[in-house]
């Protein structure tokens, strides 16, 4: 397959491609995405095929507003609270899963891992498929996340149908937080760092 080359002015074009079920990395507010629509278990397969993805490992679900963490997730106190002072932004968040949310969409887990980009063209993006998207790191599995078009291509060239080009505006990639334990647990330390959590947690 050739990996079309497309700009952010090229949002429809993009929109029609995952629409259609097509994987899409994008530049974020933290490393390069790899995308594809909710709710399609094909394009999801694409995507874990494309990055040679362990099947085991569920892909987190980007959202184009807050209010979609309600309707994916049960969001506790203290998981709003960090949403709402981390989102838009680089924190994940892993809740317990709604029970419309297909186990397809999260290998059988019963969490979900979502977040909000800080990138307004992202939101926009997300926004207009009319559904979250299913993002992951835009690498081979194992490699280091790109953090340009052409650090992707050099990954992905061939194994996606299409390629945003641009730069990210970081170099780390989001903190997760499992807020479905208790007490909750910092699963990977990355831009938002662990005291900056602990403050609005517990106020220290």
């Amino acid at each position: 397959m050739q990996t079309k080359r497309y700009t952010k002015a090229d949002q429809k074009a993009v929109v029609q491609i995952l629409k259609s079920g097509g994987i899409v990395a994008f530049p974020s507010d933290t490393v390069y995405g790899l995308g594809a629509l909710y709710g399609n278990l094909d394009a999801l397969n694409r995507l874990k095929a494309a990055k040679g993805r362990d099947e085991r490992k569920p892909i987190p679900v980007m959202i184009s507003n807050k209010e979609q963490l309600a309707e994916l997730g049960v969001v506790s106190d203290a998981a709003k609270r960090l949403a709402d002072a981390f989102m838009p932004g680089g924190l994940t968040l892993i809740l317990a899963k709604r029970p419309e949310v297909a186990d397809a969409m999260t290998n059988g887990f019963p969490t979900i891992a979502l977040r909000m980009s800080d990138d307004p063209w992202l939101c926009e993006l997300i926004q207009a498929c009319g559904k979250p998207l299913l993002v992951s790191s835009a690498n081979l599995s194992g490699a280091a996340p790109g953090k340009d078009g052409a650090s992707v291509l050099q990954q992905l060239e061939g194994r996606i149908d299409a390629i945003v080009m641009g730069e990210t505006h970081g170099s780390l990639p989001s903190t997760i937080m499992d807020m479905s334990s208790d007490p909750p647990r910092l699963i990977r330390a990355g831009v938002i760092k662990e005291q900056a959590i602990n403050e609005i947690l517990y106020g220290k």
